[in-house]
């Protein structure tokens, strides 16, 4: 049980480190801006993708 509270420790102390540091504001920034250019792509691919279905050959 001592094991495994040392390894929380150290995770904790880990992602205080980064959260702290600025990284976290930094990643969630770099996030954002894909989230954006994926929304972007995922509208353009429904909007080409809407000309082209499959026809009924009857």
């Amino acid at each position: 049980m001592l094991r495994w509270t040392i390894i929380f420790l150290v995770v904790a102390i880990i992602a205080a480190i980064f959260g702290f540091g600025g990284i976290a504001a930094g990643a969630a920034g770099i996030a954002k801006i894909l989230f954006y250019i994926f929304l972007v792509l995922f509208v353009i691919s429904l909007i080409a993708g809407r000309g082209r279905g499959v026809r009924d050959p009857l």
